[in-house]
């Protein structure tokens, strides 16, 4: 892949701790901040995705009521834990 530069203003405190950081893991700051910006990147995107596919599944008007839920939670760690429940509310 191919780099292009890119300029970016840190204060202080975060650009001694961005070369501190990079020291300990022996690469250049500029590599440990693209790593950052990448997770950070992937993390917003897989955010945005799983909102979609949620939205996606509300639109279908399927869900598990609240009491559903609840009961299911409320067996976790116990000798009786519930199966993940099914839907039981249909718009």
């Amino acid at each position: 892949m191919v780099s292009v530069p890119f300029s970016v203003r840190l204060d202080e405190g975060l650009k001694t701790s961005l070369d501190e950081e990079a020291r300990r893991e022996d690469i250049t700051a500029s590599q440990l901040a693209t790593r950052a910006i990448r997770s950070m990147l992937d993390a917003k995107a897989a955010k945005r995705n799983a909102i979609e596919e949620a939205v996606l599944e509300a639109d279908k008007g399927v869900f598990i009521s609240e009491e559903t839920m609840n009961a299911w939670i409320d067996s976790w760690d116990t000798d009786s834990e519930l199966p993940m429940p099914e839907p039981d509310i249909a718009s």
